[in-house]
């Protein structure tokens, strides 16, 4: 796919590498048809790992994405430069006013609070509540979609006894939903979180369809408003070396961690991942942009509602 993307941004020197096509603005400008408009509202603290992990999946279509950076005043970013915010994000504010195909919200590391303990918690339900109307489809992962679930439906989040953190295998309730075709009868996707919901809430929501779950790792996919919102618990935009990063950083700050599940060769840190899930992540993303944004966004963008 042609990620239309800013030609400074950091992501497109690394994925080149990766032999992954994406477009700066200066090529996408000569291309005569209009490109999905997707906005990334992204809270992780690594901002720029993000944005290489989410253009990354967003690339294999032959779709055209322009991708817009979304932030909001109350969130601040310790770690990413604050000249990469400054040249590459758009503060809300800036475009409220305006119709999206798509969105996708990040995870965010405040699993451990209480929702109303975020410190950027109205500014968030705000952007969700502005998505309803003015996003043709929203994808929400890790830590948005349990907000989005409490948020939209009151569907609570419980803490884990210990980190839910490897490659976990899942299983298709809904095999012929559009979100899966392709998939294999079982896939793998990553999970790193500390909190969860529960299918006997969700099943407490008639607006709610569970699409996929796992033994170990629990619900993965839930729509709603026929894929107007999707929910994915898991982390399927991870690189290779992702929980690897996130194993031996607690390590070192003598954190308690397991090692992660089904990863490592051997399950030995001192050896490579076994990628896993790189095929359903690729599935899941362009089957999301395919039938649940292109198929159904109107070709007049502001007609959205």
């Amino acid at each position: 796919m042609p990620v239309n993307i800013p030609d400074r941004l950091p992501a497109i020197a690394c994925l080149k590498k990766e032999n992954i096509f994406v477009m700066g603005n200066s090529r996408a400008s000569r291309q005569d048809i209009r490109p999905l408009r997707i906005a990334l509202l992204n809270l992780m603290p690594l901002k720029i790992v993000t944005e290489t992990d989410l253009v990354r999946v967003l690339s294999n279509s032959p779709l055209q994405v322009e991708l817009d950076l979304i932030g909001f005043k109350g969130h601040t970013s310790k770690n990413t430069p604050i000249e990469h915010i400054r040249e590459f994000y758009i503060d809300f504010e800036e475009i409220k006013s305006q119709k999206y195909d798509g969105l996708i919200v990040t995870g965010a590391p405040v699993e451990l609070l209480e929702f109303e303990d975020v410190d950027y918690w109205n500014e968030i339900t705000e952007i969700f509540d502005w998505a309803k109307t003015h996003v043709t489809s929203t994808l929400f992962i890790c830590w948005s979609a349990q907000a989005a679930l409490y948020h939209y439906y009151g569907v609570p989040k419980y803490s884990l006894d210990k980190k839910k953190f490897g490659i976990f295998e899942h299983k298709l309730n809904d095999p012929l939903n559009p979100l899966f075709r392709g998939f294999d009868d079982v896939f793998y996707a990553p999970h790193s979180r500390h909190t969860e919901v529960r299918r006997e809430d969700i099943e407490k929501v008639p607006e709610l369809t569970i699409l996929s779950e796992s033994d170990d790792a629990g619900v993965y996919a839930v729509l709603a408003r026929d894929g107007r919102e999707v929910f994915i618990t898991g982390h399927s935009e991870y690189a290779p070396e992702t929980l690897d990063k996130e194993y031996k950083r607690d390590v070192d700050k003598g954190l308690p961690i397991e090692i992660p599940c089904n990863y490592y060769q051997d399950d030995d840190p001192g050896k490579l991942p076994v990628v896993r899930w790189r095929s359903h992540a690729n599935l899941l993303f362009s089957n999301w942009l395919n039938y649940f944004v292109y198929q159904v966004t109107p070709y007049y963008i502001g007609s959205i509602h």
